[in-house]
């Protein structure tokens, strides 16, 4: 286990690494489709070639393994380790969209104790250690205040009506109607380190994540709670590294947020129960 001392070494490291391969993020934007990794989701050659310098730099800087999404690495649930999303948001990426990034996270024993998010086309950094505060650029920002729902946004996972899987489409179409009667500001990044970011900084008042990879959710999940902010599952259990989702939001949204999905699944189950009869 790291100290709080050597954290604070750390997250200076990993910045100067991330500040590094920002240039080559920005320089390659717009890359195509190289590896297929199933329906709609794809790797760049950016993707590849960033893992594999920001890993290499990170392992010779900290002496700290580094498990990366495209080419795996330490197992996250023991000891400690790097978790390395080179760019999250790839399609965003790939078509030139400006909502994307490079999330990195420190990961001891299967919790999140620092947090980095890099938007160089954004030209923002997102930084933060276990306990706080939140850096935005450098600078701290303060904690989250508490809100209410309806006077926030939140980011909204992507969906395909039509998909099963662990959170099926028609579960999340239902949740993004039952979210709209309390809130007519959903936003749908497409990159879930950008929605767990905004939350952490206060832009965004919540997120609903369902995905459920450590690469793409743990820089989040620290920067957010390192602001002050409420970090679950969608069922309200304490978000761990095996989690299947993510519920972020600040103090009291959160609270909002829980109690719609709840009232969304009971409407589900009722209407499922309905067409079986």
């Amino acid at each position: 286990m790291t100290t709080p001392a050597e954290r604070v070494t750390l997250l200076a490291l990993a910045s100067e690494v991330l500040d590094s391969a920002a240039p080559r993020f920005v320089q390659g934007v717009g890359a195509p489709s190289a590896v297929e990794k199933g329906r709609g989701d794809f790797a760049t050659e950016l993707d590849l070639e960033l893992e594999r310098t920001v890993s290499a730099s990170l392992v010779e800087r900290t002496g700290i393994a580094v498990h990366g999404e495209e080419f795996g690495g330490p197992e996250l649930g023991s000891g400690t380790s790097w978790v390395l999303d080179p760019i999250d948001g790839t399609f965003n990426y790939s078509a030139g969209h400006p909502l994307s990034g490079i999330l990195l996270a420190l990961i001891e024993d299967g919790v999140p104790v620092l947090g980095l998010t890099w938007l160089p086309l954004l030209g923002r950094r997102y930084a933060a250690a276990v306990g706080g505060p939140l850096l935005v650029d450098g600078d701290p920002a303060p904690p989250l205040a508490p809100g209410k729902l309806a006077e926030v946004m939140i980011g909204f996972g992507a969906f395909n009506l039509d998909a099963h899987g662990r959170i099926p489409g028609r579960f999340r179409f239902d949740l993004l109607g039952a979210l709209s009667r309390l809130s007519g500001r959903v936003r749908m990044h497409g990159s879930t380190g950008i929605d767990l970011a905004f939350t952490a900084s206060g832009v965004l008042g919540g997120a609903v994540v369902f995905g459920h990879h450590p690469w793409d959710n743990a820089a989040g999940v620290a920067l957010v709670r390192a602001a002050g902010g409420v970090v679950t599952d969608l069922r309200g259990e304490e978000w761990t590294i095996t989690s299947g989702s993510v519920l972020a939001a600040a103090p009291g949204v959160h609270e909002e947020l829980l109690d719609m999905i709840d009232t969304a699944v009971d409407e589900s189950a009722r209407g499922l129960n309905t067409q079986r009869s």
